[in-house]
């Protein structure tokens, strides 16, 4: 698995030719941003009237907060109106607009974009680079979290600010951790989930699952990520696809026994799963921890993911403002992104959703810190960062389409039982086809 130095030299590295790569759907097939209209409607003119318009799938069930988070803003700034627009239920459906937009002539002036589809849409200068706008608007970027800043970095420049970040987490049922005598922690490692799974299974009854995850269309491939790099396995190597790397294998049959022996569960809907306490535990964001907290019937802790380190990959979103609107609104709408990553909004957020704080000086405040001496399970992913958590491979989040095709790889093999060393050869061609015709030819 790839660090973080060898990670920022790709990104580096890879030159204004990459920038002509073929992409995915998600990837800005309009050839780069040629569009100059403004957005907020397309009216032509930067004048206040006109509200930029943020485009969100609203991460972490966030709706309500960022609405607070304009109306803050509008107090403070009548005459730069901001409209909040529903842009998509995920993620990928936030891409897939944004890339229709970039044939026309309506761009957004601030967009979600996640840790799979920022950086297609950076190769193809489709977002505006961050680093003069954070000069030009004051904005002080050294006081952002380095490792969620860095993950925005190409070609010398950020393509987007920290906002929705997070980890994956184990939550776990209080109460059938305490009926199967289990000590208050995760398990260390899968071979001890193993190990403990009949004594959760026989604690919660009727067949209930130890553990429930989502499934592919839901991330299971980020959350299985994690399992992967525990057995030493790796979705890649920088460009070179090991789907049939032996340790990658041993993963994904761990994984398809678990599921077959009903300690694991792939659900659509996991979250009401765990929630209702038809399961034991739960792989989520973190970014769920604020809707889970209201939801959950029952009392709960959360822990990393087994292990041994590092066990998590990272993950969320950042926003971004598109290339293609004039540089006035590109300079309102950074001044906005700042306000809305500022010190108290992060700490709000953060407090509101679960998401991780992406400022240090929200980290180090006494009133987050306060928090988190109150709220031990805010704290697990904020020790996680530092303790089991690793960039992403290169197959799932620089590989047009990595993410949707492993994710369905792995459905294969849970819900669709296939042989796991067929789906993954099938994995390994198909990535290293795309890497062939989209990414090599530019390196």
């Amino acid at each position: 698995m790839i660090q973080p130095h060898s990670r920022r030299r790709f990104l580096l590295f890879t030159g204004a030719a990459a920038t002509t790569v073929a992409l995915s759907a998600c990837a800005g097939t309009g050839g780069g941003a040629t569009t100059t209209q403004p957005g907020g409607g397309g009216s032509g003119g930067s004048g206040s009237a006109t509200p930029l318009q943020w485009w969100s799938n609203h991460p972490g069930q966030s709706k309500e907060l960022e609405q607070q988070l304009i109306d803050a803003w509008t107090e403070q700034n009548p005459d730069v109106p901001v409209q909040l627009v529903d842009a998509g239920a995920d993620y990928e459906e936030v891409a897939q607009r944004f890339n229709a937009a970039l044939t026309g002539d309506q761009l957004p002036d601030l967009i979600v974009a996640s840790d799979v589809t920022w950086f297609n849409f950076a190769l193809n200068d489709n977002l505006a680079p961050l680093d003069e706008l954070w000069a030009s608007e004051g904005v002080d970027s050294e006081d952002l979290i380095d490792t969620f800043r860095e993950d925005y970095l190409y070609e010398g420049n950020h393509y987007a600010m920290p906002y929705a970040r997070s980890t994956a987490l184990m939550y776990f049922n209080d109460e059938v951790w305490q009926k199967a005598g289990l000590e208050k922690r995760g398990p260390s490692t899968w071979q001890e989930f193993e190990e403990w799974a009949p004594r959760i299974r026989e604690a919660l009854g009727e067949g209930k699952p130890a553990l429930v995850v989502p499934d592919g269309a839901e991330y299971l491939e980020w959350y299985f990520q994690g399992m992967n790099w525990a057995f030493g396995g790796a979705y890649s190597e920088e460009w070179t696809p090991t789907f049939t790397k032996d340790e990658t294998i041993a993963a994904g049959q761990f994984l398809q026994r678990m599921v077959r022996e009903g300690h694991i569960q792939i659900a659509p809907d996991p979250l009401n799963t765990f929630a209702t306490g038809q399961a034991g535990a739960l792989l989520q964001s973190t970014g769920q921890l604020g809707g889970l907290q209201e939801t959950a019937v029952m009392d709960f802790t959360t822990a990393f993911l087994p292990g041994p380190p590092p066990g998590c990959p990272t993950g969320g979103a950042g926003i971004a403002i598109p290339a293609g609107i004039s540089e006035d609104r590109k300079a309102k709408a950074m001044r906005f992104l700042d306000f809305v990553t500022s010190t108290e909004n992060t700490v709000m957020f953060s407090q509101g959703t679960g998401y991780m704080p992406v400022r240090k000086s929200a980290m180090e405040s006494p009133e987050q810190q306060q928090y988190l001496e109150e709220n031990p399970n805010a704290r697990t992913a904020i020790d996680q960062l530092d303790d089991n958590t690793a960039p992403q491979d290169y197959a799932r989040v620089f590989v047009p389409g990595g993410s949707d095709r492993i994710g369905a790889g792995l459905d294969r093999i849970t819900i669709g039982d296939e042989d796991v060393t067929t789906v993954f050869q099938n994995l390994q061609d198909e990535t290293q086809s795309v890497i062939d015709r989209q990414i090599t030819p530019h390196l």
